[in-house]
């Protein structure tokens, strides 16, 4: 874990809610694919986690939704300012066991952690499969970006505006080596029990420290307990024992 100073280059609205923020700083902690960031904001007491999309040299690219005071206050800011990050948080996926046909299902704003993903195992040139779920047409985002990387992308909207009607799991794709999903718990849930091989999920919770003091946001694992901070965000299939 690092703190720095980041400098913002960019604060473009990609929807009417969800924002692509690319700073510039120190991300030599940031090692790989669904680690997370954590900000701190003026006049707020807890920083604000947001997964990290992209990370190439210097540049951190970041793409959150506006849910409260803290999202508000970064969709406000401009070119130029300051913010006060901490880097290096969070496990991430590990892409040693993507297989050749690495599937990843992304549902809302847990689709942007899996954009470095993609991109990465695109390098190693996997055949990526992209599902990416949303509520309805005007919340769709990242699909030109997730083809532009060569990935086979699909998108499904709740009330059928656009692409496939229905969830993630109505838009499986036959066959796949293996799966990688970030996004809110019911999707997950669904995931879970809609997949055939193993996989990784990324847990979205609200985070006190965001480094594992505070244990605020323990999930229940076969071994016990563990930090989604600290020893997650990203579990594997097998290990997640999900309330009834």
């Amino acid at each position: 874990m690092k703190q720095s100073i980041f400098t913002i280059k960019e604060n473009t609205p990609l929807t009417t809610t969800v924002y692509r923020m690319v700073l510039t700083g120190d991300t030599a902690d940031i090692t790989g694919p669904g680690q997370f960031v954590n900000i701190l904001l003026d006049g707020l007491y807890l920083r604000r986690p947001i997964s990290v999309c992209d990370c190439q040299g210097d540049a951190l690219t970041l793409v959150y939704k506006v849910v409260g005071k803290g999202t508000r206050q970064m969709s406000e800011m401009t070119v130029g300012q300051t913010l006060d990050v901490l880097t290096g948080l969070g496990n991430g996926y590990d892409m040693s066991v993507a297989g050749d046909t690495p599937l990843l299902l992304g549902g809302g704003v847990g689709v942007p952690p899996l954009y470095m993903l993609a991109r990465l195992l695109r390098a190693q040139g996997k055949a990526v499969s992209v599902v990416l779920g949303f509520n309805t047409k005007d919340e769709v985002f990242y699909e030109d970006e997730f083809k532009a990387l060569g990935c086979a992308v699909t998108v499904a909207t709740a009330d059928g505006s656009y692409g496939v009607k229905g969830f993630v799991t109505h838009a499986l794709p036959e066959n796949y080596s293996y799966f990688y999903t970030c996004g809110p718990e019911p999707m997950l849930k669904a995931v879970y029990k809609a997949t055939a091989t193993s996989g990784q999920f990324s847990f979205e919770e609200r985070m006190g420290c965001g480094f594992g003091a505070c244990m605020g946001c323990s999930c229940k694992v076969i071994t016990g307990y563990k930090r989604i901070c600290k020893d997650g965000p990203v579990l594997r299939k097998e290990e997640i024992l999900w309330d009834a």
